[in-house]
């Protein structure tokens, strides 16, 4: 798929699903932006993915959570690189392992701030340089849980919910400016994390970090601009 001249923003692009998407962007031919949370991220990315020297992947640490934060660096590097094309919001994670009258408010917002408050920020930073550009790509990365009953897990599902009502707010608002907005729902992904988190588990019916990006290079890329509002499931035997 041809991505050159595209300028693509990932968060949570040093994760685990972040990075595979990542990679297959840049071969896609897309510049790729990577906000990071820690000092060295970055370095670390290029490590990982064995990039050479002129690979076109940059970054800056930036709080993600930081309304002006997010504005301001996605509008500078639209200035850099001419607009921007593309969004994939991978940031976010897990918490809340409790029944709801055992988890307080503190574990409800953080993982408001973690997958939603950060999603909605870089779509509000990204989408006025797409307009500007004529059109875009958004992907929201959801999760299974948020579209079916589970015990123990509200404040997370909760907060996946809501991405699945931002998705097809963004839908309908941007469908006149030809940007599309979609989510992908993983359930367990097959990460070294949840490996060593489930050591028993049947890894075999686990999806790979690289299966679930070409779903998702799909999406942003020039045969899906016919679809916008979707969620699609991305668990296979999961």
């Amino acid at each position: 798929m041809n991505l050159e001249q595209k300028i693509a923003v990932v968060t949570g692009g040093t994760g685990a699903l972040g990075s595979a998407i990542v990679q297959i962007l840049l071969a896609g031919g897309a510049t790729v932006v990577v906000p990071f949370h820690r000092e060295q991220d970055l370095d670390r990315l290029r490590d990982r993915l064995a990039l050479p020297p002129h690979a076109a992947l940059i970054g800056a640490q930036v709080d993600l959570t930081d309304e002006q934060a997010v504005m301001a660096y996605y509008h500078q590097v639209a200035q850099d690189y001419g607009g921007l094309d593309i969004l994939v919001n991978v940031a976010g994670g897990f918490a809340g392992g409790k029944p709801v009258h055992e988890s307080g408010w503190a574990i409800w917002q953080t993982q408001l701030d973690l997958n939603l408050k950060t999603a909605v920020l870089s779509c509000a930073a990204a989408v006025p340089h797409m307009m500007a550009r004529g059109g875009g790509a958004i992907v929201n990365v959801g999760t299974r849980t948020a579209t079916q009953p589970g015990a123990n897990l509200a404040a997370y599902a909760a907060s996946k919910r809501a991405i699945l009502q931002l998705t097809e707010a963004l839908a309908a608002e941007l469908q006149p400016h030809r940007i599309t907005a979609n989510t992908i729902l993983p359930s367990v992904i097959d990460t070294p994390s949840n490996r060593s988190a489930m050591p028993d588990a049947d890894y075999d019916a686990w999806v790979p970090p690289a299966a679930i990006a070409r779903v998702v290079l799909f999406l942003v890329g020039p045969d899906a601009r016919i679809i916008s509002g979707a969620h699609i499931p991305v668990y296979g035997a999961a």
